[in-house]
């Protein structure tokens, strides 16, 4: 007998489609500290979403050995005040489990700090990247549109969401000129 998945992938919508699939948002509120101009975020409505985490378990719980988890990261576009829109950013629990991204749409850039050092690597339409054990990681959106991210990382990796300045000591800023700039915090 040929079973159907239960998930497909909608290329136009960019979204999980089928049975099981969780969804998770993540809202202004949940990102107080997050961003360096506190004015400008306090003057946003803190129900604002400004990223969905759409994903499929498997009928895993976290820390589940040999399990994989596959989902996808909607991060709207935006600044407060200078800096663009981002995730959480997070280590793994596990430290040393890596995981991938791909870029499904929209531009953005994926920030990964190992080791106080900080590298930061364009996420476009078709972009694979490795992200390796030990290293904490985080989009920004420094597109016009929703930047749209899978990821599949292992079911025992957890999440560790340490305070943002330790985990990465660099910002990213639009500059005057609507351009990307790197600031390293103070």
């Amino acid at each position: 007998m040929i079973k159907k998945s239960n998930v497909t992938y909608n290329s136009t919508t960019f979204k999980l489609e089928g049975r099981g699939i969780k969804e998770k948002e993540t809202r202004v509120k949940d990102l107080a500290g997050y961003f360096l101009d506190t004015v400008a975020y306090q003057q946003l409505d803190p129900e604002t979403v400004m990223y969905r985490v759409e994903y499929q378990d498997n009928d895993l719980v976290e820390g589940t050995l040999g399990g994989l988890y596959y989902g996808i990261t909607h991060l709207y576009p935006g600044v407060v005040g200078k800096e663009y829109f981002l995730t959480k950013g997070h280590f793994h629990a596990k430290r040393d489990t890596g995981e991938y991204y791909f870029g499904l749409q929209g531009k953005g850039l994926l920030m990964m700090t190992e080791n106080g050092e900080t590298c930061l690597e364009e996420v476009i339409p078709g972009s694979v990247h490795y992200i390796p054990g030990n290293t904490a990681h985080r989009l920004i959106n420094i597109g016009t549109e929703i930047l749209s991210v899978s990821a599949c990382w292992q079911t025992e990796s957890g999440h560790d969401y340490a305070p943002p300045e330790e985990m990465f000591p660099q910002r990213v800023l639009q500059d005057q000129s609507g351009n990307v700039s790197i600031k390293t915090n103070s």
